[in-house]
């Protein structure tokens, strides 16, 4: 996306893997501090099962009006998988979610699932496995993982597996109120379904790097440690996303749930499969969104668009002479730079909402070329831009 979007104050966002071996008890200390945190424990087993063990327990929290929580689980449940990381220098494992994608052994889950950045860069775990819900444990190759998307590609040896791919859904047509089911191992409970709704759409989340996932899917339905990379299904049993961190002020799930857009990691695992690694277009702005108020109190022409509070020296919106704000104000409870130009359209979509103009440019490729109306010293002008690459960092 290449856009990095102006906020206020925020709540701790977690990502939602486990840290430590699948114990029975996982203290909410052991909530990663952050996308990737280094803090594990020394791994605690627990004893093996046996082929006489009881059958994974269904925890169904909630239940909608015209919604078979049972039909999804039964139908969803047979392809989510337990995922058991193993990082070097007394690391320990990190425990995790993730689905069939495919009878090829494709695998799909959270990149720090499968990755560490302690190190100061991202690197991906020395062994991973992948427990079926059938008991069976096999080692996983990373094809790859996008830290920008927080999505890995896993494969593994299908010989010899019954495995059962879910289907892909789509994001674009959800609405607020539509009742989704969650399927992971939360705190090591394995195959644990817990159900809720769709809380909002559109909303922008914390990736692994500094530039943010746009488009993601808010829900009550509950997200603890350990759903990480497990599906976030429709009534279908298809996937609509994956599950990727809780906003909270205490580190328990009593915040709110967010997951990853199935249009994005789609997106990710075309590249993944094509060279390991994903690209996105880069333009080099910080934003603040325009609100009519706003615009009134500025002096500006519009009641919409991105005001650029910083241009990125070098990026390809300083090279097209995009220029930030220099001055600052406090408004209505917020805080605004001031002076800079204002981005009304990216060929001719309008920039309207504050997530508007990072999801027109995760929409290019690298290199490609795309028209600005911006609003600069009060004339609105035609700017052309070509986009880059997103730094890594």
């Amino acid at each position: 996306m290449g856009v990095t979007r102006s906020t206020g104050n925020r709540r701790q966002r977690r990502c939602t893997r486990a840290v430590g071996w699948a114990t029975t008890v996982v203290a909410l200390a052991l909530l990663a501090a952050g996308c990737g945190s280094s803090e594990r424990t020394v791994p605690v087993e627990r004893p093996p099962r046996t082929a006489t063990a009881e059958q994974p327990r269904v925890v169904v929290e909630t239940a909608a009006r015209g919604f078979d929580a049972a039909k999804v689980f039964r139908e969803a449940s047979p392809g989510v998988v337990t995922i058991r990381s193993v990082f070097g220098a007394g690391g320990g494992v990190a425990e995790g979610s993730g689905f069939v994608l495919d009878t090829a052994g494709r695998i799909v889950t959270n990149a720090h699932v499968v990755t560490d950045e302690s190190g100061g860069k991202r690197e991906p775990a020395e062994a991973v496995y992948v427990e079926f819900p059938d008991r069976n444990v096999v080692s996983a190759r990373i094809v790859g993982f996008d830290p920008f998307a927080d999505v890995a590609l896993l494969e593994v040896e299908p010989d010899g597996f019954a495995l059962h791919p879910l289907q892909l859904g789509s994001d674009s047509e959800l609405v607020v109120g539509q009742p989704v089911a969650a399927i992971g191992s939360p705190f090591g409970e394995q195959q644990s379904l817990s159900v809720g709704v769709v809380s909002a759409t559109h909303r922008s989340v914390e990736s692994l790097t500094k530039f943010q996932i746009d488009g993601a899917i808010q829900t009550d339905a509950s997200i603890n440690p350990g759903n990480s990379g497990g599906p976030l299904l429709d009534a279908g049993a298809r996937v609509i996303g994956i599950n990727q961190q809780i906003e909270t002020e205490s580190g328990a799930n009593d915040g709110v749930g967010f997951a990853v857009p199935i249009s994005a990691v789609k997106r990710s695992i075309a590249q993944l499969e094509a060279d390991g690694e994903a690209e996105y277009a880069y333009i080099g702005v910080t934003s603040q969104a325009l609100y009519p108020q706003l615009a009134r109190k500025l002096g500006l022409d519009t009641d919409h668009g991105g005001l650029l509070a910083e241009v990125v020296p070098g990026s390809p919106a300083d090279e097209a002479g995009l220029l930030g704000g220099e001055g600052r104000v406090r408004f209505q409870a917020g805080a605004y730079r001031t002076g800079g130009d204002v981005i009304l359209a990216i060929d001719g979509h309008p920039v309207v909402g504050p997530d508007d103009l990072a999801h027109l440019i995760a929409t290019e490729q690298p290199g490609d070329e795309v028209t600005l109306l911006v609003l600069h010293d009060g004339k609105r002008e035609k700017v052309a831009v070509k986009l880059g690459r997103r730094p890594s960092g």
